[in-house]
C-alpha cells in the first residue's frame, strides 16, 4: 500500500502535468498563428515551460507512484534547481525594481518619467537598439495610445487632469519641459527655431506611429510600468517558493519510502 507522501506527490505531479498540456498547446498554437513581433516573443518560452513542466511531472509522478527511485532522484534534483533559481531571481527582482519613481508635476494628473532614475541594469536593456524595437513594436501593436488619439475634442485643461498611465505618459505625448503648444492629446505644435536641452523634445512626432516611442521618456515609462510588473511578481515568487519547498519536502519522504520499499524483500524463502 502507497504511503501519504507518495500518493501526495503523485495527485500534485498529475495536476501538473494537466496544467502543463494548454500551457504546450497555447505555445504551439502561437508558433503557427502569431502575426506580431509581441506573441511571436511568447511561443518558444510557452513551449519551452510546457515540455519542461510535462516531462519533471511525468519523472515525479513515475517515481513516485511505480516506485522508481532513480526518476524520483532526479524530480527532487530539479525541484531544488527550480527552489534555487526562483530564490536567486526573487532576490534579483528586488535588488533591479528598488530605484526610480515617477516625478510629480504640479497641475498635471500624471507623472513625468526619467530613464536615469532607474537601475543600470534596466537602462542597458531598454537601450540595446534590438530589444527596443521588440518594445516598440508590442507598445504598437498594444495600442497603448489608441484611448488618447480618439480624444480630439479634449481641451487642454481636460488632458492635463487625465491618470495617464507610465507608459502613456512617456511615449504618447512631449515632455512638459519642452513647451509645445496644445493641439490635441496626440497633437503638439513645436516653437519654431527652439532649442532645446532635452533631447526627446526633438523627437517627437504628430505621426501616431512615431509620437515618442523614441524618446528616452517612453522608455522610462516602460520601465515604471516593468518596475510595478516585477514587484508583483517578486511577491508571487515568494508564495510559489514556499509551496515548492513543501512539496520538495514530500518528494523527499517520497524518496525515503522508495528506498525503504525496494530495500524490503519481495518474497520470503520457506523455511
Amino acid at each position: 500500500m502507497f504511503r501519504l507522501s507518495n500518493n501526495l506527490v503523485g495527485i500534485l505531479n498529475f495536476i501538473t502535468f494537466l496544467l502543463s498540456v494548454p500551457i504546450l498547446g497555447a505555445g504551439i498554437w502561437l508558433s503557427h498563428r502569431a502575426s506580431t513581433d509581441c506573441e511571436k516573443f511568447l511561443e518558444k518560452p510557452l513551449i519551452a515551460l510546457g515540455v519542461f513542466l510535462m516531462v519533471v511531472s511525468l519523472a515525479g509522478l513515475i517515481g513516485a507512484c511505480c516506485r522508481v527511485s532513480w526518476l524520483l532522484w532526479v524530480y527532487l534534483l530539479v525541484m531544488f534547481l527550480l527552489i534555487v533559481l526562483l530564490f536567486c531571481f526573487t532576490i534579483f527582482a528586488f535588488v533591479v525594481t528598488n530605484k526610480g519613481a515617477g516625478e510629480v508635476v504640479s497641475g498635471r494628473g500624471y507623472k513625468e518619467y526619467r530613464l536615469g532614475d532607474y537601475s543600470n541594469w534596466l537602462q542597458k536593456r531598454v537601450n540595446n537598439t534590438k530589444n527596443w524595437n521588440r518594445i516598440k513594436s508590442c507598445l504598437y501593436d498594444s495600442k497603448v495610445c489608441q484611448s488618447l488619439t480618439e480624444k480630439v475634442d479634449e481641451t487642454v485643461e481636460q488632458f492635463y487632469k487625465e491618470q495617464l498611465s507610465s507608459i502613456q505618459s512617456g511615449c504618447c505625448k512631449p515632455s512638459d519641459v519642452c513647451g509645445f503648444t496644445y493641439v490635441s492629446p496626440t497633437n503638439w505644435t513645436s516653437t519654431n527655431g527652439a532649442t532645446y536641452t532635452n533631447s526627446d523634445c526633438s523627437l517627437w512626432s504628430n505621426d501616431p506611429s512615431v509620437l515618442c516611442y523614441n524618446c528616452q521618456a517612453c522608455k522610462a515609462g516602460v520601465l515604471d510600468n516593468l518596475k510595478r510588473d516585477w514587484k508583483k511578481v517578486a511577491v508571487i515568487n515568494i508564495i510559489f517558493l514556499v509551496f515548492l519547498i513543501i512539496v520538495y519536502s514530500i518528494g523527499c519522504c517520497a524518496f525515503r519510502n522508495n528506498r525503504e520499499d525496494n530495500a524490503q524483500p519481495r518474497w520470503k524463502p520457506y523455511p
